[in-house]
């Protein structure tokens, strides 16, 4: 029988991190086209694809 984790046990997922990372490229591409606000919200969409992809795959 597997062994439950406990939460000191846990395994941290780096998938929070797309978010940010996300929003810093939308930042920088905003800047290079002088549309800020349209690329940061685009960064932060796609941040959050990226991360949902990344936690269904590590389900699997």
């Amino acid at each position: 029988m597997a062994k439950k984790e406990t939460r000191n046990e846990k395994k941290k997922s780096p998938g929070g991190l797309f978010v940010p990372a996300g929003v810093l490229i939308g930042l920088g591409l905003g800047f290079l086209m002088n549309n800020v606000t349209a690329y940061l919200f685009l960064g932060l969409g796609a941040g959050f694809l990226v991360w949902a992809i990344y936690e269904i795959a590590r389900k699997k």
